[in-house]
């Protein structure tokens, strides 16, 4: 494998060419560009980032594999969706917790569309049980939770995103002072990059200064759900 020296020019108008043309027809017949501009070089991009990971957090897998990795995969599960468009038009990269597949736990993620770039930390639709452990963590540590939210590197970057109940969760008073918080059913953070950030040789030390920003929130979260952070 190649090592990593920024995506190619080629991968964002690549992506917008496969909008536009979402049919396993033009895959198939553009799929060596598709090897070309966006697998090989993410897959040097994880690679790339192993070391740049551990120095962060020792818990988190930088798996440079075309399939079963830290790359997610270009086809869509359309059994369940109205859009039966079979790619995705994005660049998804995760970098689970080490314990990932036996609990929900908190992760990196690496998202790369035209006109839609983002890191983002954090835990996504987690299940009931551990949602439950979030929200009673933050009540019985209210104080570190607001110090996570307001530590000047993560507060001047990211922003927390996702779905919210819209009355308080059984068992939560309404009154609560962090009830908007405890109404969360996802607790996540995105840092919005401009895309042609993605071509710099160093686009790497970039990601891994955001992934570092997300620190506050990471060690909280791994922390309510009982898993490792440092």
């Amino acid at each position: 494998m190649k090592g990593f020296n920024g995506f190619p020019t080629q991968s964002i108008p690549f992506l917008q060419d496969l909008a536009g043309h979402n049919d396993r027809e033009w895959f198939e017949a553009n799929k060596h560009n598709y090897e070309s501009y966006i697998r090989e070089p993410a897959l040097a991009f994880i690679e790339e980032m192993a070391p740049k990971l551990q120095g962060i957090s020792t818990q988190f897998h930088a798996i440079a594999k075309k399939t079963g990795g830290s790359l997610m995969r270009v086809y869509r599960d359309t059994r369940f969706s109205k859009d039966k468009t079979p790619y995705k038009t994005n660049i998804g990269i995760q970098f689970r917790h080490i314990l990932g597949k036996d609990v929900h736990a908190p992760g990196f993620y690496l998202h790369i569309e035209p006109g839609e770039c983002f890191i983002g930390a954090g835990i996504w639709h987690p299940e009931s049980k551990t949602l439950a452990k979030i929200r009673n963590f933050i009540t019985d540590n209210p104080a570190a939770w607001q110090a996570a939210l307001t530590q000047t590197g993560f507060r001047r970057h990211f922003q927390l995103v996702g779905d919210s109940l819209v009355r308080p969760p059984k068992g939560f008073p309404a009154d609560h002072p962090l009830i908007e918080d405890l109404k969360r059913k996802d607790f996540i953070a995105l840092k919005a990059f401009d895309c042609n950030k993605i071509v710099k040789p160093a686009f790497s030390n970039f990601v891994a200064r955001g992934f570092k920003q997300a620190d506050p929130l990471m060690s909280y979260l791994c922390t309510a759900v009982e898993v490792n952070y440092y």
